[in-house]
């Protein structure tokens, strides 16, 4: 990876093997371990870690403090707001939104004296859907396209497609469109659109 230009390269990369594109901007306080694909025109700001194996791809941004962690696949136009920590076993679909601290796990059942060493529960993030603020997605959940997940809420089972999910546990309170406005008791959108079933 070029260095020459410190808005687009990273002095921190063990072995300089990260594979993007010259459109990429990776601010110089982040690192970027071996073996990762960075697609064009992704922004990744400060203190950012991108671990080994990850595959992120074209358009995304990634705000302070991310963890991207071992062979994550995140797909184009993603966007992960502070504070997030994106853990291995987690694939994120194109135009995903991830808000500020919201929280993602992949074990079930965690002990410090018994760790599962790679052994994950995977959990799948379908194409545009948003996560709000401090939500938890807790591990093994798939959400549907163009879900809405409120802030603070904690998933423990799968979300349909286009379903507004809030509370603790969350608990689905109606519908939304894939502009992100809650649709009408006729599946009808103020944008026009209209979900059908």
């Amino acid at each position: 990876m070029s260095t020459d230009n410190t808005r687009r390269g990273v002095s921190h990369t063990p072995n300089n093997s990260v594979s993007h594109t010259p459109n990429v901007f990776i601010h110089e306080s982040s690192y970027v371990d071996d073996n990762v694909t960075i697609g064009e025109g992704t922004k990744i700001w400060h203190f950012c870690h991108i671990q080994s194996g990850a595959m992120i791809g074209k358009n995304c941004s990634f705000g302070q403090n991310v963890n991207v962690g071992n062979n994550v696949k995140i797909g184009d136009g993603v966007k992960v707001q502070n504070n997030v920590s994106i853990y291995e076993g987690v694939e994120l679909e194109n135009d995903v939104f991830c808000g500020p601290s919201c929280v993602f796990t992949n074990v079930t059942i965690p002990r410090s004296k018994y760790p599962v060493h790679g052994v994950y529960k995977k959990t799948l993030v379908k194409e545009g859907a948003s996560l709000g603020a401090n939500c938890t997605i807790v591990c093994g959940c798939t959400i549907g396209r163009f879900a809405m997940i409120a802030a603070g809420a904690v998933v423990t089972k799968d979300v349909p497609d286009h379903a507004l999910m809030a509370g603790v546990p969350a608990r689905q309170i109606g519908w939304v469109c894939e502009c992100g406005k809650k649709l009408d008791a006729d599946m009808k959108c103020e944008c026009g659109r209209m979900l059908l079933s």
